[in-house]
Parts: structure tokens; C-alpha cells; sequence
């Protein structure tokens, strides 16, 4: 195990499910692996903490996004959801799934601290 941070950038959702996918594989593999890991979501990325909304598969042989989204989670990933975004969709971010807040940039760079790992998609 390593304590060396993880944070994946998303800016893209269901538009693109191959792209959401990938940066779900990254980001379970680096909290599977013990790694404090956050995904920093923006634009319309935001949408996926929305409950129900990750659904599906993005394409054959893919796992399906709610595995992915569950599997996260119970390795111990977090969520900071731009709250520009979450504003300019009308979202409710009381009613996001688990593990996700509002937070934006300062919040990311206070999260990242003295390093991170970082990944954008």
C-alpha cells in the first residue's frame, strides 16, 4: 500500500461513457490500492453522483458504470463536485450518492496538499 494521493479530473459524462468508464478504472485502481483517492468532477461529470444516473454499460466487455461507482466507494474514493456546475444544472447536492460534496478548486488543491497523482479525462 501507499499513501501517495490519486486525483482524476472528469469534465465529461454519459456523452461520453467509454471516457467515464476509463477514468472510473483509474480511479478504482488507485483506491483499491490503498491510495487516498478523489475524482474532481466538472462540467457535466457532475451528473454522475446524481443517484441513478451512472447506469449502464459504456461497451462490450466494459464493466458496468454501477459496479464501478460501488466499487469506489467501498475501497474508500471521494467526490469534490464543482459547485459552479452543480449551480448551473439546478442540481441538488444534498441528494448526491455517497461520498460526494461540493467543492471546487481550492478545495481540490487543499485536498492534493504536498502531491498527488493526478489523471484528467
Amino acid at each position: 500500500m501507499t499513501n501517495t494521493r490519486a486525483a482524476i479530473s472528469l469534465t465529461t459524462g454519459l456523452e461520453d461513457p467509454e471516457k467515464v468508464t476509463v477514468a472510473f478504472l483509474v480511479a478504482v485502481g488507485a483506491a483499491e490500492s490503498g491510495r487516498p483517492t478523489t475524482m474532481f468532477l466538472t462540467k457535466e461529470a457532475v451528473r454522475l453522483v446524481v443517484p441513478g444516473v451512472a447506469v449502464g454499460v459504456a461497451c462490450e466487455g466494459c464493466p458496468p458504470l454501477a459496479d464501478l461507482l460501488a466499487r469506489y466507494t467501498a475501497a474508500g474514493g471521494t467526490y469534490l463536485v464543482c459547485p459552479i456546475c452543480i449551480a448551473s444544472r439546478q442540481l441538488d447536492a444534498d441528494a448526491f450518492i455517497d461520498g460526494a460534496t461540493p467543492g471546487g478548486t481550492v478545495q481540490l488543491w487543499e485536498w492534493i496538499g504536498d502531491g498527488a497523482t493526478t489523471f484528467s479525462y
